[in-house]
Order: C-alpha cells, then structure tokens, then sequence
C-alpha cells in the first residue's frame, strides 16, 4: 500500500528529522521518503518515481543501496545522489514537504501508512496540507524547463513534462 501526502512545518534540524524516518523506516521495515514540496508535481511525480526505483532494483541497474534514495533520485530527475539531496530533500526552516510511504514490504505491526503518518505529523507538529503537492509552472522552471518550452505546452500536459524527467533517469545512468 502507498500513501502520499504534503504537510506544512517547521525542521529544526535536518539530521535529526531524517534520522527519525530512518529509524521508524528501519523499525517496521517500510520504505519512507520526505521531499520538498516545492519539487513536487502531483502525487503521480512520486508514484513514478517509486516504480522506476523498483524496477531499477529488480533489473540490478540501481544507482544506491536503498530504495528510498533510488526514489529520491528519479523524483529529482538526477543520477547524482548529492545532487538529487540538494535540489529536491528537505531543508532547515518553515517548509513544505511531501512524503511517500510503502509498505509492501513486510511491516512488522502491520500497521497501515496513514498511522506513520500520523505519527510523523505528530512528532514534528506537521500541519497536513496535500495542495503542497499540486505543481504550477515553477515547479516546471525548477526542472530546468524553460519559459519558452512552457509556452508552448497546454497546461493538462505539464505533469508529462515532470513524468519525462523521471523516466530519463533510466537513460542518464
């Protein structure tokens, strides 16, 4: 099962937030990413992005030793891990953030996603607010696509844009 959500908060500090979804990822062996929200082009941007960081791992061609990093990479539409950090992981301050949980993989409490979210949106006092994952034009800018290429694009086709940015990742390794 798959839950993707935005949330509005503030991170204190980056290490110790990342650590916590790591431990809980790690604790009940499920796959947890946290994205800025701002990079974020709808729910299908991230639904993409976990499926080509599957078959990367089921085809042996990943890039990283974990899938949620894989994740991170497609989403970002970079091969470089740093890279894909800084232009699309969470960032110190008031912030916007997108996370994606799957827990197909043998969830020890079988709890469902919605309960780590829960927990996550609790600990770190997160506001939910899924319009953080709506994208708009400057989500398009902030791929690299320039005004002119989004002139001449009808607005129903800028998610495609996003999608190609993902699955060109296959191609950039």
């Amino acid at each position: 099962m798959i839950e993707i959500i935005g949330a509005k908060g503030k991170i204190q500090n980056v290490d110790y937030f990342l650590k916590k979804i790591q431990n809980i990822s790690s604790e009940y062996n499920i796959i947890i990413q946290v994205f800025d929200a701002d990079y974020i082009f709808g729910k299908n941007h991230l639904i993409s992005s976990l499926n080509h960081a599957k078959r990367a791992f089921e085809q042996k061609n990943n890039s990283t030793n974990s899938l949620s990093m894989e994740i991170l990479l497609y989403a970002s539409g970079q091969r470089q891990i740093q890279k894909a950090i800084d232009k699309i992981g969470v960032k110190k301050g008031n912030t916007d953030i997108a996370i994606i949980i799957e827990n197909e993989v043998s969830n020890k409490t079988q709890k469902t996603p919605k309960e780590f979210i829960k927990n996550i949106m609790t600990d770190f006092n997160f506001i939910r607010d899924d319009k953080v994952l709506e994208g708009d034009i400057n989500t398009l800018k902030k791929f690299g696509i320039s005004t002119q290429e989004i002139a001449t694009l009808k607005e129903e086709k800028y998610e495609d844009i996003i999608l190609e940015k993902v699955a060109m990742v296959d191609i950039i390794k």
